[in-house]
């Protein structure tokens, strides 16, 4: 059995975060495109999930383990607005299903889970995946001081334009994920990353 301090955040009813006494760990980002704003009645159409190892001291991001992206047919229609920012078309998503017994692997692995919006995601995928409601999720849009840094806006596109950090599809999951880790791992001027402040918020 290994030794744990605990950290606390802001993560709802989920356990807070216990971090190993070990000097790497392993988190889950995910995003998810839906057919709408409502978790209650529209439907995830794409989830990705990147796996990734880091270091507990400094919040470097050290390597992606494993990565997973699908996309699902919706049983109600994907509303004009969501439409027109993720550009999906719904004959793409026809006769797809997501991995939800992989997905649910990677999230077992992960001793916690970060979205840019925790709260959008973690509502969706808790009516699909039960056992993502029970983990520590981390809000890398609230967790993280950005307006304090200076940054006009937390939104992610925001981010990802001020940092030079292009995206071949913008709000596209798998994109999205990819571009947020990339971000997280920028150093900040005291020589941590993003990502550090984001697991040390709240302690």
């Amino acid at each position: 059995m290994r030794n744990t301090e605990k950290v606390f955040f802001e993560s709802g009813n989920t356990p807070c975060l216990e971090k190993s006494n070990t000097l790497n760990g392993i988190a889950g980002f995910l995003d998810v495109e839906t057919t709408g704003l409502n978790p209650h009645c529209d439907e995830i159409i794409e989830l990705s999930m990147y796996l990734f190892e880091f270091r507990w001291d400094n919040g470097e991001i050290i390597r992606i383990i494993e990565r997973y992206v699908g996309l699902r047919e919706p049983t109600v229609p994907i509303s004009p607005g969501a439409q027109r920012v993720n550009k999906i078309n719904p004959k793409e998503l026809k006769g797809k299903c997501l991995d939800i017994a992989l997905i649910e692997k990677l999230i077992e692995k992960a001793e916690f889970l970060v979205a840019h919006n925790a709260s959008f995601d973690k509502g969706f995928l808790g009516r699909l995946i039960q056992q993502s409601t029970t983990k520590t999720w981390l809000c890398s849009l609230r967790n993280i001081d950005w307006k304090g840094k200076g940054f006009k806006s937390g939104a992610l596109q925001n981010l990802l334009e001020v940092h030079g950090i292009n995206t071949a599809r913008s709000h596209r999951a798998e994109d999205d994920v990819r571009a947020a880790i990339e971000l997280l791992s920028k150093k900040m001027e005291n020589g941590k990353t993003y990502f550090y402040e984001l697991i040390q918020n709240n302690t």
